[in-house]
């Protein structure tokens, strides 16, 4: 996509490079698409790791051990 952008744009009388952002901007997904999908890689990043340590018993997601004093 930026290779056609940068081999199709011709100079007027310099460089035009908010005329190429503007396009490429244009050009790409939706905001709210790029939004959704990086909320739900960081829903599934974190659940992945506190599934993950807990089933390892890492820090603070390990089963603590419980003080009893049976008499």
């Amino acid at each position: 996509m930026i290779r056609a952008e940068v081999e199709t744009w011709t100079p007027r009388r310099g460089p035009d490079w908010s005329d190429i952002l503007i396009r490429l901007a244009g050009s790409g997904p939706s905001p709210w698409l790029i939004y959704s999908a990086a909320s739900a890689a960081l829903v599934v990043i974190l659940v992945t790791a506190f599934v993950v340590g807990s089933a390892l018993q890492l820090g603070a997601l390990a089963p603590q051990p419980v003080q009893t004093h049976l008499h």
